[in-house]
């Protein structure tokens, strides 16, 4: 069968393809050997610079056509090492081939090949890419789509601000509140979410074999090879790489920074399910409307049908997202001895549950931007539940020191169908001073919001 996005075994590379367009550059193997590129361009480059005798400063024409490989790196040079990678069986080697290839016919360079991957492990190359990656993926794709649904969420919440809505504690009625209010609590734990995404240091380790610069030392037991690691590392792009430095490793670096940042993406995938569930729940009783869309068909039966298929999508994607990036928090910290192999094959993956996540939230910014405020279904709701109003009288009530008024409106209203003529009722019964007797008189069920609408547009 000829690979498309009809045979393709990922509904990621299928159905869903053009939009993780994005990401894919970032976090397919074409990304990983792009990064691979520019981490041995990047050391290459470096090692020119370390006063070494037998590998004098490159000139700036060779520096230029260094940084032109991983500017312009292309699909056609992906493929060029997949080929090479045919013979060598070793992906880091073929990489390490390709660049040596580029050095025919430019004598400076080719002098120099030996210096190419120079006192390198794979894993040095690999987690370097996977850090740089991860830093692309974060930077460039997820927290703008996420701060795009933030935006979207404070625009609502500010909208919404004073468009009172009936609340529900354990699917019961309660105390009323805006609609606005109840997207700006979600909108507060996103923002802490993505903060703390966004804070995660990406760490990476250039130190050899098992992470104590064996084979450097044994080339020039005199030179401070951790001083020139740290400075490859953490001197910004294009000639360093802009990472965190991580002085203590195996021969893989530890991934407790990839955990840590995997387990952050899904705490805020976990909101953001928490919220699809919270609208879908919200359309289904019709506080919000879809806007429709032409040609487009609910039910394959049913044509009245405008089901919340959005939401849906995101619910279901940001569970299968996170089923993969917990796997990747449990098991990438853990690496037999020295280290085995088991995280290699798994950090492959890595594109696929941030995919699922960008899939999600696309899906979730696409519902949002379709939602209709429905003030006459929220208001409906609100004139049949009178019974909230029992919260503030009794307060009032035990302010003056009333005795028993918990169980005084318990007693009006549990289970009941109450009206505002008992309540009203009971009111005027009480011995509480007129000022407060023409409060409660006052109050709606729709006015008893306390300070949801401030509390809404200070978000």
């Amino acid at each position: 069968m000829t690979f498309s996005t009809l045979s393709a075994l990922s509904p990621l590379d299928g159905r869903y393809a053009a939009k993780l367009d994005p990401l894919r550059p970032l976090m397919s193997e074409f990304g990983f050997m792009h990064r691979r590129v520019q981490v041995e361009v990047a050391w290459f480059i470096a090692l020119s610079d370390a006063g070494f005798e037998q590998f004098k400063p490159l000139s700036p024409g060779a520096r230029t056509y260094l940084l032109g490989l991983v500017k312009n790196f292309s699909e056609a040079d992906a493929q060029a090492i997949k080929t090479i990678e045919k013979t060598t069986n070793h992906d880091v080697k073929a990489v390490e081939y390709w660049i040596k290839s580029k050095f025919e016919a430019r004598p400076e360079l080719e002098r120099a090949s030996e210096f190419v991957h120079f006192a390198c492990t794979s894993e040095d190359i690999n987690n370097t890419s996977h850090a740089l990656q991860l830093r692309s993926a974060r930077d460039v794709v997820l927290l703008p789509a996420l701060d795009k649904i933030m935006l979207k969420l404070r625009d609502m919440a500010h909208a919404y601000a004073a468009t009172p809505m009936l609340s529900r504690t354990h699917g019961q009625t309660a105390s009323p509140t805006t609609v606005g209010k109840e997207i700006a609590n979600v909108l507060v734990r996103l923002q802490a979410a993505c903060d703390r995404i966004a804070s995660v240091k990406l760490l990476a380790k250039m130190n050899g074999a098992v992470g104590n610069y064996n084979a450097h030392l044994s080339a020039w037991p005199d030179f401070d090879w951790e001083a020139f690691s740290k400075k490859v590392i953490e001197t910004p792009e294009p000639l360093g790489l802009g990472l965190n430095f991580q002085p203590y490793s195996i021969q893989i670096e530890p991934h407790d920074y990839m955990a840590e940042l995997f387990d952050a993406v899904a705490r805020t995938n976990t909101i953001l399910i928490d919220l699809s569930r919270d609208i879908w729940g919200y359309v289904s009783l019709g506080y919000f409307k879809q806007r429709l869309k032409a040609g487009e068909i609910g039910s394959s039966t049913m044509p009245h049908k405008v089901n919340p298929i959005d939401f849906e999508n995101a619910e279901g994607n940001l569970g299968l997202a996170n089923a993969l990036l917990r796997h990747l928090s449990e098991k990438l910290p853990v690496s037999r001895w020295q280290r085995d192999l088991t995280d290699s094959t798994v950090l492959r993956n890595m594109g696929v549950a941030l995919g699922y996540s960008l899939l999600a939230y696309t899906s979730f910014m696409t519902g949002l931007n379709k939602l209709e405020i429905n003030e006459e279904a929220l208001a409906d709701d609100l004139n049949a539940a009178w019974e909230v109003l029992a919260e503030p009288i009794q307060t009032v009530m035990r302010r003056y020191g009333v005795q028993g008024a918990y169980e005084k409106l318990k007693e009006v209203t549990r289970g009941k169908t109450v009206t505002a003529q008992a309540l009203h009722a009971l009111i005027d019964s009480l011995e509480i001073p007129q000022a407060d007797k023409d409060r409660l008189l006052a109050m709606t069920p729709a006015s008893y919001i306390g300070k949801a609408t401030e509390l809404a547009r200070r978000v």
